[in-house]
C-alpha cells in the first residue's frame, strides 16, 4: 500500500528551500524524516526504548551521523570498501546534534536514545553539517519521545561583509565568520565555530541573524508534528522517589555541605574527600537492617551538594577554591622543554596542565582525507590525548574518544587561524597535546600550550592565542545570575554553561558554547564574552612572560623547508623523463623534493635536514627553472668539442655554442689541445637566436683584450 507521506517546506532567507517529509521511510522507528535542501537529502531516525535503564541516573543518549559515499557517487577508499567506523569528521557532527538535543530531555528520562542521521544525497551547495540537528529533531518532533523541542541549527557566515545562512562551500571558505548555531525557539543552545580575530559585538550579530532562521524552522517542525499528530509524548517514569527521604536528606545535609564548600578549599581532592566524608558518615551510621534506600540517599546527596555550590556563589559570591567570580587561577608555562622536540610547552593553570609538542614535516605526511563530501589532504593537525590519570583515575587505553576528538578540533579551529599561509608554509605541522592533570577547561590549556609551542618551533604565527572557559549559574525564580571565569570541573559540572572563548590581542578566533538551562539573553551572552575577553587578556600577558613572539629560526634539529615557484611550464624540466632529474637531485644532495601543481603554478617544495643540503638542493632546481639572459656569465662545462668550437652546458639542461672565433682574442685554426671534455669554463651568453632559440656564448670577451700591433709599434721604438 502507498504510504501516507507529509511534506513541509520553509524558506531561508535567501529564498532557498528547505524540504520535510515524513511517513515515506523508516516507518518502523518511533520517527523518520527526510530533509532535502538543494540536491542534499539526510535520513534521521530516532528511536528510544520503553522501559529506562535500571540504576541510570542520566540520559543514554546515542547520536550517529554518517556519510553515505554513495550519496555523492564514490566509492570508499581502503582495503574493505565499505563505509566503517565514523570518521572525525562525523564525529564532529555527531557531537553538534548531541549538544543541540541533550539538554531538551527531561531529566527524569532515563530510556536508552538512539539517534541515527544518515547522508544519503550529498550537494557542495548545501552543507549537510548545518542540517544534521535540523533533521534529528525534526525526528523527534514526529515521534512520541518526551523530547521539549523542537531546536533547530544552522551555519551564519559572513562573506564580504553580509551574514548568510547556510552558505555553500565555496562561500563558507572565503567567510570571516564561520558558526555553527543551534537554538530552539526562544533560546540559543549550542554555538560552534571559528572567526578570523573578530570583535564580541560582530558575534553577537552573528547570533541574532542565525537564531531568525532558525525560528522559522522551529516552527515548520511544529506544523509537521501537528499534521502526523504526533503533539501528545509517551507516559514513562524511570525514576524511584522518596519525597520524605528526599526531605530528610535535605534538612540532614544541606547545612554540613554548604559549610564544607565555604572552606573554599583550592584542592580538588580535599575538597571532594571532604563532601564524601559527610555521606559515608551518613550511610555508615545505618544499620544493617535498614529500609533507607541508599541509592537514593547518593542521588539526593549529589543534588544537594549542587545546590549547595550553587547558592554559595549566587549569595556569597563565592567560588568553591576561594576565587572571586572573575578571578583566573594561578598560571605557569616553560617552552623548550623537551629538546628532542622541534617545539614544546608545558602549560599550568591552576589544576589543569597541558604538555604540547610541535612536530615539523614534509609534504609527503600531509593527513590525506577521503569522505563522502570531502576529500583532499590536511597540513595542519592538532591531536589532544586525555589520559586517566590526568584525574587520578584508572581507565583504558583505547584510543581517543569522542571527546578527545572534539576538544582536539576546537583548539585547532583556534591556531588556525594565526598560521602563516600554505604558500608561506612549506611544512605540515602537527601539534599534539597531552593533559597531564585536568581540572577544568583543559581544551583552552590546550590552545595556550599550542600557541607557545609554535612560537618555540619558530612558526611565524601572526600572534599568541589565548582561551578560556567562561561558567554560568543562574535561579530563574530571583533571576539572580553569575558569570564565572575559568571555571573548575566541578562548575562546569554544576553550571548552566560552559562557554569556551580563544583569541589573540585583534578579536576570537574560535567558540564553543553548551547550554543546559533556558533563558539566556543576548544581553547576558554579551556579559559573558567581555569578561572573557578580560580573562583570555590575562592569560595572553602571562603566556607573553614566558615567549611573546616566534622565535627567530627553527631548532638546530628541525628539518629545513623551502618552497619555490615556477612557472607551469618548468615542472616537465625540473621532474625529467620519468622522473629521473628529481630523483638524481635527491639522490646527490639528500634532500626530499616534492612538486605539486596549484593554480596554475609550480610549487617545488624541498626538505633538508641541514643547511648545505637545502642550498645544494636549491642549486640545482634553480639552475633548471632559471631564464638565461642576454649578457650574464655563467660557469659552464664542456660536453663536446667540434672542429668548428665546442658545445658547453652553461645552466642544467641548457646547452651553447662556443665558436673557435670566441675562445680566444687570438686566431685558432683548429680546436685540437684547446679544450677538453669536462674542462669547466666561464662563459657569457651574448644571443639568442629569435627563430631557433639557440645560445651563443663566449669566452674571449670576459678575457683581457691584448693591444693591438700598431698600438705597441711606438712604445718599442722608445
Amino acid at each position: 500500500m502507498k504510504p501516507t507521506v507529509i511534506t513541509k517546506s520553509c524558506l531561508l532567507p535567501d529564498g532557498r528551500e528547505i524540504t520535510i517529509e515524513t511517513g515515506k521511510l523508516a516507518r518502523q522507528s518511533d520517527g523518520s524524516v527526510v530533509l532535502k535542501m538543494g540536491n542534499t537529502m539526510l535520513l534521521a531516525t530516532v528511536v528510544s526504548a520503553q522501559e529506562g535503564v535500571e540504576g541510570a541516573d542520566f540520559l543514554p543518549l546515542s547520536v550517529d551521523y554518517q556519510e553515505k559515499f554513495a550519496s555523492t557517487g564514490k566509492i570508499p577508499g581502503g582495503f574493505l570498501k565499505r563505509e566503517s567506523k565514523l570518521s572525525d569528521y562525523e564525529i564532529l557532527i555527531s557531537r553538534l546534534v548531541d549538544r543541540a538535543i541533550r539538554p531538551l530531555f527531561p531529566d527524569d528520562y532515563h530510556a536508552e536514545t538512539q539517534v541515527m542521521i544518515y547522508l544519503i544525497s550529498g550537494d557542495p551547495g548545501a552543507l549537510p553539517d548545518s542540517l544534521a540537528a535540523f533533521a534529528a529533531s525534526a525526528a523527534l518532533s514526529v515521534s512520541d519521545i518526551p523530547f521539549q523541542g523542537p531546536i533547530s541549527e544552522v551555519r551564519v557566515a559572513r562573506v564580504n561583509g553580509k551574514f548568510v545562512i547556510n552558505p555553500s562551500l565555496k562561500d563558507k571558505e572565503s567567510a570571516d565568520i564561520d558558526l555553527i548555531v543551534a537554538a530552539s525557539l526562544e533560546n540559543i543552545l549550542m554555538v560552534e565555530g571559528e572567526m578570523k580575530e573578530v570583535s564580541e559585538d560582530d558575534m553577537i550579530e552573528a547570533l541574532r541573524a542565525a537564531h531568525d532562521a532558525i525560528k522559522v524552522q522551529c516552527n515548520l517542525q511544529i506544523e509537521l508534528a501537528k499534521a502526523a499528530d504526533k503533539t501528545v509524548k509517551r507516559t514513562y517514569d524511570h525514576e524511584e522517589k522518596d519525597e520524605n527521604l528526599k526531605k530528610e536528606c535535605y534538612d540532614l545535609f544541606y547545612d554540613k555541605v554548604y559549610a564544607h564548600a565555604r572552606k573554599q578549599l583550592t584542592n580538588k581532592k580535599e575538597r571532594s574527600e571532604g563532601f564524601k566524608a559527610i555521606l559515608d558518615e551518613y550511610i555508615d551510621s545505618l544499620p544493617e537492617d535498614t529500609t533507607v534506600n541508599k541509592d537514593l540517599v547518593k542521588r539526593y546527596f549529589k543534588e544537594i551538594n549542587k545546590k549547595a555550590a550553587r547558592n554559595l556563589v549566587l549569595n556569597e559570591g563565592v567560588r568553591l577554591d576561594g576565587r572571586k567570580t572573575k578571578e583566573i587561577r594561578p598560571i605557569w608555562s616553560e617552552v623548550d622543554y623537551l629538546p628532542s622536540a622541534h617545539g614544546s610547552s608545558v602549560f599550568t593553570r591552576g589544576e589543569t596542565q597541558s604538555l604540547t609538542t610541535v612536530t615539523l614535516g614534509t609534504k609527503l605526511d600531509e593527513q590525506m582525507i577521503d569522505g563522502a563530501m570531502y576529500e583532499g589532504s590536511n597540513k595542519f593537525i592538532l591531536h589532544y590525548n586525555f589520559p586517566g590519570f590526568s584525574t587520578g583515575e584508572v581507565k583504558p587505553n583505547r584510543g581517543p574518544g569522542r571527546r578527545e576528538v572534539g576538544h582536539g578540533n576546537l583548539a585547532l579551529r583556534a591556531l588556525k587561524q594565526v598560521l602563516p599561509s600554505d604558500a608561506e608554509n612549506p611544512y605540515t605541522i602537527r601539534v599534539v597535546s597531552d593533559i597531564l592533570e585536568s581540572n577544568g577547561s583543559s581544551s583552552m590549556a590546550t590552545v595556550c600550550a599550542g600557541a607557545l609551542a609554535l612560537m618555540d618551533a619558530g612558526i611565524p604565527i601572526s600572534g599568541p592565542v589565548s582561551g578560556i572557559a567562561m561558567g554560568m549559574i543562574s535561579d530563574s525564580e530571583t533571576g539572580k545570575y553569575a558569570i564565572l571565569s575559568d571555571i573548575l570541573g566541578d562548575e562546569d559540572h554544576l553550571g548552566d554553561m560552559d562557554f569556551k572563548v580563544t583569541g589573540t590581542d585583534k578579536g576570537i578566533t574560535a567558540c564553543q558554547m553548551d547550554l543546559k538551562v533556558d533563558g539566556l539573553t543576548f544581553e547576558v551572552m554579551k556579559e559573558a564574552l567581555m569578561q572573557a575577553k578580560e580573562g583570555r587578556t590575562h592569560i595572553l600577558n602571562e603566556m607573553k612572560k614566558t615567549l611573546s613572539a616566534p622565535k627567530g629560526d627553527l631548532k638546530p634539529h628541525t628539518p629545513r623547508a623551502e618552497t619555490v615557484v615556477i612557472d607551469k611550464e618548468m615542472i616537465g624540466a625540473v621532474i625529467g623523463p620519468g622522473g629521473k632529474v628529481v630523483q638524481d637531485i635527491q639522490n646527490t644532495t639528500g634532500a626530499t623534493v616534492v612538486i605539486e601543481e596549484k593554480d596554475g603554478r609550480g610549487y617545488v617544495n624541498v626538505f633538508a635536514t641541514s643547511k648545505e643540503i637545502m642550498e645544494a638542493a636549491l642549486r640545482r632546481i634553480k639552475g633548471i627553472v632559471a631564464v638565461p639572459e642576454v649578457g650574464q656569465v655563467y660557469d659552464g662545462k664542456v660536453k663536446s668539442i667540434m672542429p668548428f668550437g665546442a658545445f658547453v652546458e652553461f645552466m642544467p639542461g641548457k646547452d651553447g655554442l662556443l665558436h673557435i672565433s670566441e675562445i680566444k682574442w687570438e686566431r685558432l685554426e683548429t680546436m685540437d689541445g684547446v679544450m677538453e671534455v669536462g674542462e669547466e669554463v666561464k662563459v657569457k651568453l651574448i644571443e639568442i637566436d629569435k627563430k631557433t632559440g639557440k645560445f651563443r656564448l663566449s669566452r674571449k670577451v670576459l678575457l683581457p683584450r691584448p693591444p693591438k700591433k700598431e698600438e705597441s709599434a711606438p712604445a718599442a721604438q722608445q
